[in-house]
């Protein structure tokens, strides 16, 4: 038979020199860098939502402008207001200006008066964001 020997585990005793957590300065080193990462973390945040505010501006110019265009080429004169655009299936809707977040806020070019023609309204030539805000690229919204 096979005799079982315990074996004792030895516990070393604990040195009194040996740090028991972290420090104060250890601390606060690693929270500053926690913070700075945090902050940068932030501003591109702040940019990335920006850029996507912008994006979509420029598509939805993009998309009024070609159904003057297209209400041009089909009716002959522009429309006399974004409202008609909408009445006659051009858009579906007008689109929310995605800096100012309203619908009404869209600056309307009036096209030149065609000399040949007195009696009717010239109408809407082109259309641009009311927003007198800079972009990131520093150009102004309104003059996109």
């Amino acid at each position: 038979m096979a005799r079982w020997r315990r074996q004792a585990i030895c516990v070393r005793p604990r040195r009194d020199d040996t740090p028991d957590g972290w420090t104060l300065i250890e601390l606060l080193v690693v929270l500053s860098l926690i913070m700075i990462l945090t902050s940068l973390a932030m501003v591109q945040y702040r940019n990335s939502v920006q850029t996507a505010r912008e994006a979509s501006l420029r598509s939805d110019l993009f998309l009024m402008r070609d159904g003057i265009d297209q209400y041009y080429a089909d009716k002959g004169k522009y429309p006399e207001s974004l409202d008609a655009l909408v009445s006659e299936h051009y858009l579906r809707s007008i689109p929310e200006d995605p800096i100012t977040r309203a619908t009404d806020t869209w600056q309307t070019i009036q096209a030149e008066p065609d000399a040949g023609a007195i009696t009717t309204q010239p109408g809407i030539y082109d259309v641009k964001s009311g927003s007198d805000g800079t972009a990131l690229d520093g150009s102004r919204y309104a003059d996109w």
